[in-house]
């Protein structure tokens, strides 16, 4: 008798240690409807647990909190963190008290303007689109780096910056400025100079030429037309810089009445280059830049194929018969553009 009763209490203890390791070591929580759990700067644990409960990660805390006893969350740290569909109690518990954090990756491609890249620093990091603004719009705070708010985007290369969420805009502006300045070695900058650029000229000549072609074989070419413009002291009459001007990145053909607008990034008004870039500009579009080929071309215009190349001349005559004949064929595509009213 005495034999079967400890069988029945080692079976009991055998059964109620499988029940304790599987509610600490089985799966536990499920993943949450934003992918990640954020948990944000200034958050105590009551915080995170009350978080827990309202994103629907765990249906109680009465084993979190059994876990916490144990391992002692002392310090919560704010940041992303991945839970996985099943992660146990304990490994849940661990991460959190270990600030085993998931960093964001932050990736630029080609954003405009300051309100766009603010727009998505806020989507991506705890600080938000205001607090991104306030800091690219201070040249207070961009005095650091020798840049100022015309110039800061000179600085913001189209590449991948990893960085933790809840982090400051001037921390991931300082990522920026890293790899940028990694990019501007001591050669670079006296490619730069021979064409009479600093790297944030080049850098801006480069932002137009993205706006201007996807042709990787014409940028340099592009390049050495606005270079030419620029040491005959012409204006650079750049189409993009209007519609940086304006505002208006959809625009399909610039007329007269748009080249009016008042602005410093007009360059149909304004000789020299604009006061900075006017879209994030690619590396290898600056190296086009930095490696332009030495041409007598003044003058050119899109392609009547509308294949994304252009023709280039040397003389306003030749260039004349080429746009005539652009503006044409942009007429038999899109039809004959209005006269505006009162011209």
């Amino acid at each position: 008798m005495r034999k079967k009763t400890r069988l029945i209490i080692f079976a009991a203890i055998v059964l109620a240690g499988a029940f304790l390791l599987f509610k600490f070591l089985g799966p536990a929580a499920r993943k949450p409807e934003k992918e990640f759990l954020y948990i944000k700067t200034g958050s105590s644990i009551n915080d995170v647990k009350q978080q827990l409960l309202d994103e629907d990660i765990l249906p109680s805390l009465t084993w979190f909190n059994l876990t916490d006893k144990f391992l002692k969350i002392h310090n919560i740290k704010p940041g992303k963190y991945e839970v996985k569909n099943g992660m146990s109690v304990l490994n849940l518990v661990r991460m959190i008290r270990n600030g085993r954090q998931t960093p964001v990756e932050f990736v630029v491609t080609k954003i405009r303007t300051k309100e766009q890249l603010a727009g998505r620093l806020g989507r991506a990091f705890e600080f938000d689109s205001l607090a991104a603004i306030h800091f690219l719009n201070n040249n207070d705070s961009l005095k650091k780096y020798d840049l100022d708010t015309n110039t800061v985007m000179a600085a913001v290369l189209p590449l991948t910056y990893e960085s933790n969420w809840a982090t400051t805009a001037q921390a991931v502006f300082e990522k920026f400025n890293t790899a940028y300045k990694k990019f501007w070695t001591e050669k670079k900058i006296q490619k730069a100079q021979q064409h009479g650029l600093s790297p944030i000229q080049a850098a801006t000549l480069a932002s137009i030429i993205d706006e201007e072609t996807n042709a990787k074989k014409e940028k340099g070419t592009i390049a050495s037309v606005y270079l030419n413009r620029i040491q005959k002291g012409m204006p650079l009459q750049a189409d993009p810089t209007v519609k940086f001007a304006l505002k208006d990145f959809g625009l399909k053909r610039i007329l007269n009445s748009h080249l009016q607008v008042q602005s410093p990034y007009n360059t149909y008004k304004n000789r020299g280059l604009p006061p900075g870039p006017i879209c994030t500009p690619q590396q290898e579009t600056v190296e086009a830049v930095l490696d332009a080929p030495k041409t007598d071309y003044i003058y050119f215009v899109a392609s009547t194929a509308f294949d994304g190349t252009h023709q280039f001349t040397t003389n306003y005559a030749d260039h004349l018969k080429l746009a005539k004949a652009y503006q044409q064929e942009l007429n038999k595509r899109f039809g004959k553009p209005q006269p505006t009213p009162g011209k």
